[in-house]
C-alpha cells in the first residue's frame, strides 16, 4: 500500500510538472489543453484542502471558448473553470488583443500569458470565495482577492519569470488603454457599480484587470500562498 501511495504522488506530482511546463503557452490541441488546465485545477484543489481539511472544493475544468474567455462558472450545483483556445476565439476580440498588444505576434503572446496562462488559478480563486460565501456577485474587490489569490499561487509553483512576462505585459497593454473612470469616482467605486456592463468591453475591463495585476505583482506585503489563504479561511 506504502509503494502505491508513493507510486500514485509522484504521478500527480509528474503530470503537474508536465502541465506546468505547458503552460503559459498558446495551445493548438484541445485535449492537451485540457489536460494540463485539469491537472493544475487539481494541483491548487489539493493545497485548498490540505490547508482547509474537510472543505467541499471541486472544481471541474472544461473547454469553452466564449466571448468571455476564461471564466469560473458557479450556478445550480454547477462549478466549472471554463478555458478558451485562441483559434475558437470571436474575430473581434483577436483584434483587440493585436491592437493592444501592437502587432498580431503580440497579441497571441498575451493571450499565451493571461488566458492560457496566469488567469486559471484567478478563476479557481472565484470558486474559492463563492464557496466560502455561497454567493458569486461580481465587484472590483472580488476581482482583486482572485488576482491575489492567482499571483501567490504561481509565485509557490516558482512561476516568477512567466509572472515578470505577464508584469511588463501589462504595464505596456494598461498604459495605452483610455481612463474609463468619470471625474469625481474611483476606479473601486465605478466598477463594482457598473460591473457587468465592464465584463462586455475589453478595453473597459482590461482596463481595470492590467491595473489590478499591476498593483499585486508589486505589492511586497503579500505573505505566501498557504499564510493568505489559511487567513481567508479561518
Amino acid at each position: 500500500m506504502k509503494i502505491s501511495f508513493t507510486l500514485f504522488a509522484f504521478i500527480i506530482s509528474f503530470q503537474l510538472a508536465s502541465a506546468q511546463h505547458q503552460w503559459f503557452k498558446l495551445y493548438e490541441d484541445s485535449t492537451t489543453l485540457v489536460n494540463d488546465g485539469k491537472a493544475i485545477t487539481a494541483a491548487f484543489t489539493k493545497d485548498i484542502q490540505r490547508l482547509k481539511p474537510g472543505i467541499n472544493f471541486s472544481v471541474k475544468t472544461k473547454l469553452n471558448t466564449t466571448p468571455y474567455l476564461i471564466f469560473y462558472w458557479g450556478e445550480n450545483g454547477e462549478r466549472t473553470a471554463n478555458l478558451p483556445k485562441w483559434d475558437q476565439v470571436i474575430e473581434p476580440q483577436k483584434q483587440f488583443f493585436y491592437q493592444v498588444a501592437g502587432s498580431e505576434a503580440a497579441g497571441k503572446d498575451m493571450f499565451r500569458l493571461f488566458f492560457n496562462g496566469f488567469y486559471l488559478p484567478h478563476e479557481l480563486g472565484h470558486a474559492l470565495e463563492h464557496i466560502k460565501r455561497g454567493t458569486l456577485k461580481g465587484s472590483y474587490q472580488e476581482e482583486y482577492f482572485a488576482n491575489i489569490v492567482g499571483m501567490l499561487w504561481w509565485k509557490k509553483q516558482g512561476k516568477a519569470k512567466e509572472l515578470k512576462e505577464c508584469y511588463e505585459f501589462a504595464k505596456r497593454v494598461w498604459a495605452k488603454l483610455p481612463n474609463p473612470i468619470p471625474a469625481g469616482s474611483t476606479m473601486e467605486a465605478f466598477f463594482t457599480a457598473n460591473y457587468q456592463k465592464a465584463t462586455e468591453d475589453p478595453f473597459v475591463y482590461g482596463y481595470m484587470q492590467f491595473k489590478q495585476f499591476i498593483q499585486v505583482y508589486e505589492d511586497k506585503t503579500l505573505p505566501d500562498f498557504d499564510s493568505f489563504i489559511k487567513s481567508y479561511l479561518e
